[in-house]
């Protein structure tokens, strides 16, 4: 059975990490003007990468030779569910670049807002999970927020506003194959080790095409983001062990408020009124959800072809 405590544990995952993503994405907002996706990419999923490489070093303390270190560290036992969710991620990644390019961040934000929906729209087939009828109210409220959020309607639909969607999608199989993931291993590092290094080898064939030099502190900046990506990452693959994918993405609409400020303090970006009254309703939602798995002690799921996920 689930406890409180491992919803405690897991919400309060979920909160770091939308203060490590939101800083991510406004380091990604901050460069997509000056350089193209691949620059980006290429080098924060190569230092990803070396980072889960050293990590797994270090673990070993010496215990066991560098190599088979990185192999045991590394090690999956879910070779095509890690692939697919390699790709999402690649693409969404991609998507997510474009989006901060067109779009300002709290437009971007309308679409992350979608993320727990669509997680309950994909929980029953990838999971086997059912999402309870009072957990879908919740949702529904949640995506009222969203509605409350969306600058000028919905007749200011962009061509930006259409990949912000894609990345959303994308960023949601991602996370559910995470959680598929996390029911037949426990290795975290491998969830973040494969997407970025896909990351990384996927952008380098168009590296030498769109390279543009890049002064000392932009490489800063870059640096900076493949840490901030590095421990976001981390951290929400632990948190997916512990909570139900509709339950964490709520959650992440916390990072509303730390794209507000992001927005508003480096790039002037204002807020309107109803949009934190949207943004209310959003993170009202997720805390609920996050309640529910504290009185309930327990994820109810429906009995289906996969696992149970009380790990």
């Amino acid at each position: 059975m689930r406890s409180s405590s491992q919803a405690l544990s897991g919400a309060l995952l979920v909160v770091i990490y939308t203060g490590f993503i939101a800083s991510a994405d406004g380091i990604t907002k901050l460069l997509a003007g000056g350089y193209a996706p691949a620059q980006l990419y290429a080098l924060s999923g190569a230092l990803v990468a070396a980072l889960c490489a050293m990590s797994c070093i270090l673990a070993a303390r010496g215990a066991s030779p560098m190599g088979a270190a990185l192999v045991q560290g590394l090690r999956t036992d879910c070779r095509w569910a890690m692939a697919l969710r390699s790709a999402a991620t690649v693409l969404a990644a991609v998507c997510f670049f474009y989006a901060f390019r067109l779009l300002p961040f709290a437009e971007v934000f309308v679409f992350i807002g979608l993320m727990p929906l669509l997680a309950g729209l994909m929980s029953g087939p990838i999971l086997g999970e059912r999402v309870r009828a009072v957990a879908w109210v919740a949702l529904g409220v949640g995506f009222a927020g969203v509605i409350c959020v969306f600058p000028g309607g919905v007749a200011a639909l962009s061509g930006g506003h259409g990949v912000a969607l894609a990345a959303s999608v994308l960023g949601t199989l991602s996370i559910t194959l995470s959680r598929y993931i996390g029911r037949y291993e426990s290795n975290v590092l491998a969830q973040v080790f494969y997407p970025n290094l896909a990351l990384c080898l996927t952008m380098l064939p168009v590296l030498p095409f769109v390279w543009q030099p890049m002064p000392l502190h932009d490489v800063a900046w870059a640096i900076t983001y493949a840490a901030a990506l590095f421990g976001a990452r981390w951290l929400l693959v632990a948190a997916l062990r512990l909570m139900p994918s509709y339950a964490v993405t709520p959650l992440m609409n916390l990072q509303f408020v730390w794209m507000v400020a992001i927005g508003a303090l480096v790039f002037g970006e204002a807020v309107r009124p109803e949009a934190w009254a949207g943004a209310a309703a959003i993170m009202a939602s997720g805390l609920y959800l996050v309640f529910d798995q504290f009185g309930l002690g327990r994820t109810v799921l429906g009995r289906g072809r996969f696992p149970q996920t009380d790990l």
